[in-house]
Parts: structure tokens; sequence; C-alpha cells
């Protein structure tokens, strides 16, 4: 087989805001092969877990030609054993609440490098690397894939170590950093996605509109943030305007959402302030 390790740069300009750096955040590896060879070795990964994040993972090893076993509970605990004996990496891919303790009393006499996907996790002896992403029913494209960052903990070894064949773009936290910035990425993920939904759902039975009605919305929403983050801010509390905002209170008295809003009328507040 034969190799070729190619850079390319994939921002063009802006470095990488947050965390300590490894590289060039712009700067992607890229191989050509059956499979992406990292120190001249082919990886052994086992898979542990057959959930979302689990298929997803697997497509996108599938995609890179990336050999892989994997394992979850419908299997036997000799099955585990075999290919954990075998494997060079282990990803644990099952609920954060369960990866310490299926590391302790499973994996423990095994030598391959355990790795975890959560967010906000700092285990012994299990390394972080947090695919900065969110993982729907369907599978992606292969480009998707790639474009995923991973944020690795700062003592983590080198990305093409720890996840050998991977090209993702890569960067380092603080394990003290990491339940925060997780928040902040629920928030900004998970949170908004409640918001778009109580507007397409408000749509449908309160006004008799289409929910597809707010999809351009929610398209131009997200290329401004992605076009300057630090401008995409509109509305009535980015200009100040106090009477419409007490018209959106009033006429979400007694809806769950408007007691959402008023939080965000106090957070919008506070670090407007914390800012000046």
């Amino acid at each position: 087989m034969q190799i070729h390790i190619y850079l390319k740069d994939i921002t063009g300009s802006t470095p990488f805001r947050g965390g300590h750096r490894e590289k060039n955040f712009g700067l992607l590896a890229r191989t050509t092969g059956e499979v992406d060879l990292i120190l001249g070795q082919v990886p052994a990964y086992l898979i542990i877990g057959n959930g979302r994040v689990a298929r997803h993972t697997a497509c996108y090893f599938d995609f890179l030609g990336i050999p892989y076993t994997q394992w979850h509970r419908g299997m036997t605990e000799d099955d585990l054993r075999a290919k954990a004996a075998a494997a060079s990496h282990i990803l644990l891919l099952i609920r954060d609440d369960a990866i310490a303790d299926f590391a302790l009393f499973h994996l423990s006499g095994f030598s391959a490098v355990k790795i975890h996907f959560s967010g906000a996790l700092v285990a012994a002896g299990i390394y972080g690397a947090h695919p900065l992403m969110t993982f729907g029913p369907e599978l992606y494209t292969q480009d998707k894939y790639q474009s995923i960052p991973f944020i690795i903990e700062d003592d983590a070894p080198d990305f093409a170590v720890l996840l050998p064949g991977l090209p993702n773009a890569h960067a380092r936290i603080k394990k003290s950093d990491k339940a925060k910035y997780h928040a902040l990425c629920a928030m900004a993920g998970n949170f908004s996605c409640l918001l778009w939904q109580k507007l397409m759902d408000s749509f449908a039975q309160d006004f008799g509109l289409p929910p597809e009605a707010a999809q351009a919305y929610l398209r131009q929403q997200t290329d401004n943030l992605i076009a300057d983050y630090t401008s995409a801010l509109t509305g009535p509390l980015a200009r100040g305007d106090g009477a419409t905002v007490q018209k959106h209170l009033a006429a979400l008295k007694g809806d769950p959402f408007h007691d959402v809003y008023q939080s965000f009328i106090a957070a919008y507040g506070a670090s407007k302030e914390k800012r000046t």
C-alpha cells in the first residue's frame, strides 16, 4: 500500500479560539489508500456500543477504509474479551454515566488506548475526544464526517496516536474547562433546537402556518452566525426596543417559554454589562 500525506488549509485564516492548539486548526492530514496509516501501523479499533454515535463512527470508518470490530450488550462477554485483546484502540461510545464503570470492570486488563467521545466527562485512564457535532438518526456523508472538529483533552497523546487514520481538525482543552465547554455547546445546540421546535409547533398549532415557513429564517440566522457571530444578533434586544420586549412578555403569559424569554433578557443584560 502506498501512503501519501497532504496538508490542506480548510479555513484560510482565523486561528481556532479556545483551548490549546496542537497545530494550525486549518491544516488537515490527508492520506490515500485502503487505510489512513499513522506511524506505519494499521489501527485495530474496537467500538463499544450501538447507539447513534457508534453507528455514525462505524459509517465514517467504512468511508475511510479503517478496519474495526464492534461490541454491544447483545453480544457475549467472551466476544468482548477476544475483541479487546486484539484491539489497539477501544472507543467507548456508550452513555456518559456508564463509561468509567464499564472500563473498570471489563477493560482493565487490556493494553489498548481507551477513548470516549463525551464532551463533559473526565475519566481516569480514558482519553476524551469530543466530536463537536450533533448526530441525527440518518447517517452523514464522508465530507460531513471529515468536517467535524475533535476537541481533545490537554494531556492526550498526539491526535495521530490517539485516533490514527482520522484526518479531522482538532484542538485541545483543559480538563477543568470541559464541563463549562459542554454546557455551552448544549445550550447553543440543544436549547436552540427547543426554541426552533417551539416556533414550528406554534406555527402549525396556533397560527395555522406551515412549519416550513420558518426554514429560510433558520438558514439565514445560521449563515449570519457563521459569517460573523459577533454581529449576528438582531431584533428588539439588540436594538434596545423595550416596548416590543414587553409586548412579547405579555403575549407569552401562561406559556412555559415566558420564563425562558425572561431569562434571556436577564442573561443578555448581564453579559452586555460584563463586556463594557
